[in-house]
């Protein structure tokens, strides 16, 4: 996914050369992490886009704080609810506590050939360059409509945008296709993995630890289980099975956290194991679910057998399908037309997770393409380069040549 795109240029691109880096700076100063509200810069970006005329709508979260915004760019026919393309983004942001920044992060930086923030890369520059966009699409008149999906707390589960598609769905919109701005480096992606998250908790027997036979070691044992766990994902990435577009081939099994225990001199009684499974199409998340249970099953009888209310239990704590779009699709076909690469060999596959699989849910025919790349996103120093950002402004003027009635 790092490599440059095919025909890519390599003249130097300059600050000055990027009509978005504005609107860019200004949602980078916004601090919207998702533990935080978004309704500043929403407020921001529905004044602005309300200002050219344009009609927007909220969906908020239960607390008020949070919010979507739908906006919607209306054909030259007057058509806004059918056929249209929806250009998709979230606006939240993970936090930057405890990273060593050499910036501020909420002060989007050019230094030499990149800009660095909080979100440069994930993913403020595509909503920001789509909102860029927005005058020209109006002046140029459009054949067909355009929205503006900019969601809440992606990054904490995809949450906000489930209730923008549910209202998009209640209010009669039907588009033809969705692009989402994910950092993808420009390349058009036309499926990413699903993702199954759980908890398993271990509840074992309290003993001082100089009396090991008396107690059931939570921890030990939820290791044992992290162990078989690590087992499974050495067989996958062996064994596969492998679908080669892929930037990870295979089904991964990963652990991210482990809990437990309150002092050296207690065997512990509870630990949990927060793990997941992100697979393609050709695992299956509960097969693989279900053979992690059977080993942490066959655990159970000698804790048992020492303590009667011992036991491991599991929790599903999120589910994000993977999705897929025929690379002949109407959507890639633009997105690679727009991208100016080769269907045979510039559609990508990814192993992180996006909005897009919610909107293909939803009967919408998606891709995944945006600046940078996921290997900056999330880190300290932010940065997305200047072609990158380059790129995404050549693609957004290419589609409007393919959605607008008037030349440039």
């Amino acid at each position: 996914m790092n490599a440059p795109l095919p025909n890519a240029t390599h003249s130097a691109v300059q600050a000055a050369d990027l009509t978005a880096l504005p609107l860019i700076e200004k949602w980078i100063s916004f601090a919207s992490v998702s533990r935080d509200s978004n309704l500043p810069l929403l407020d921001w970006t529905q004044a602005r886009l309300e200002a050219l005329g344009i009609e927007c709508r909220r969906t908020y979260d239960d607390s008020g704080k949070k919010a979507n915004l739908w906006a919607t760019l209306p054909a030259e026919d007057g058509e806004t609810r059918l056929g249209g393309i929806v250009l998709s983004g979230h606006t939240d942001v993970v936090p930057v506590d405890g990273q060593p920044w050499n910036t501020d992060p909420f002060a989007a930086q050019v230094i030499g050939d990149k800009l660095y923030g909080r979100g440069v890369t994930d993913m403020k520059s595509y909503g920001a360059t789509a909102l860029m966009m927005v005058p020209e699409l109006l002046k140029r008149k459009l054949k067909r409509p355009v929205h503006l999906a900019f969601s809440y707390d992606e990054e904490v589960g995809c949450i906000g945008v489930r209730r923008l598609i549910a209202d998009m769905v209640d209010q009669g919109n039907k588009p033809a296709g969705c692009i989402v701005g994910e950092p993808t480096g420009m390349q058009v992606v036309i499926a990413h993995k699903g993702k199954h998250a759980y908890k398993t908790s271990v509840r074992g027997f309290e003993a001082h630890s100089s009396l090991t036979p008396l107690g059931v070691n939570a921890v030990e044992i939820a290791c044992e289980f992290v162990a078989h766990l690590k087992t499974m994902h050495r067989r996958l990435a062996k064994e596969g099975p492998f679908d080669p577009i892929y930037d990870v081939p295979h089904t991964t099994i990963h652990t991210g956290v482990i809990a437990g225990g309150t002092a050296l001199n207690i065997i512990p009684r509870d630990c949990d194991v927060t793990w997941e499974i992100r697979h393609h199409h050709m695992n299956s998340p509960v097969d693989l679910f279900n053979e992690a249970k059977s080993f942490a099953d066959s655990l159970v009888p000698a804790m048992q057998a020492v303590a009667a209310d011992t036991g491991i239990t599991h929790k599903l704590n999120s589910v994000l399908p993977g999705f897929a779009t025929e690379a002949d699709s109407e959507i890639a076909q633009l997105c690679f037309k727009c991208a100016d690469v080769d269907a045979s060999s510039g559609a990508g596959k990814v192993s992180f997770g996006t909005e897009a699989a919610l909107f293909h849910q939803a009967g919408v025919p998606t891709i995944v393409c945006g600046p940078g790349h996921i290997a900056q996103a999330h880190q300290p120093n932010e940065w997305v380069t200047l072609e990158q950002l380059a790129w995404c402004e050549r693609f957004m003027r290419r589609l409007a040549d393919e959605l607008c009635v008037n030349p440039s």
